[in-house]
């Protein structure tokens, strides 16, 4: 009887070790399983981190773009006043020729004019300076 009374109770000690055993297999699964989290966290925490920062520099870059674009645009626009003025220079350049060239014709023909005068009033003299001698 003693001897299966110690029997049993190794038998139960064994059980309750067994118990303790599991118990504590257990304790450190939960453990293993929080530290499993924190670093999924961490992990989960840096990716996040990383998109928004990469969020962050995309729209940095489309900033930049932006105002690249609103520069050559600018530029542009400057080109194409500096082009519009050289073309109304070039037109004022020609018209102002043109005045100058009618302004010389007028003045050849005026010239021409007077020397046609010129002649004109010497033939006169002329005649009547024979006339004159004509009649004396």
């Amino acid at each position: 009887i003693r001897d299966r009374d110690k029997k049993e109770e190794k038998t139960e000690e064994k059980n309750e070790e067994k118990k303790d055993d599991k118990k504590e297999e257990k304790k450190e699964d939960k453990k293993e399983e929080k530290s499993e989290e924190k670093k999924e966290d961490k992990k989960d925490k840096k990716t996040e981190e990383k998109k928004e920062e990469n969020k962050d520099d995309k729209k940095e870059e489309k900033k930049e773009d932006k105002e690249e674009e609103k520069t050559e645009e600018k530029k542009e626009v400057k080109k194409d006043k500096k082009t519009e003025e050289k073309k109304e220079d070039k037109e004022d350049e020609k018209n102002e020729e043109k005045k100058e060239a009618k302004k010389d014709e007028k003045n050849v023909e005026k010239k021409e004019e007077k020397n046609e005068e010129r002649k004109n009033e010497k033939k006169v003299k002329k005649s009547e300076k024979n006339l004159s001698l004509i009649h004396i």
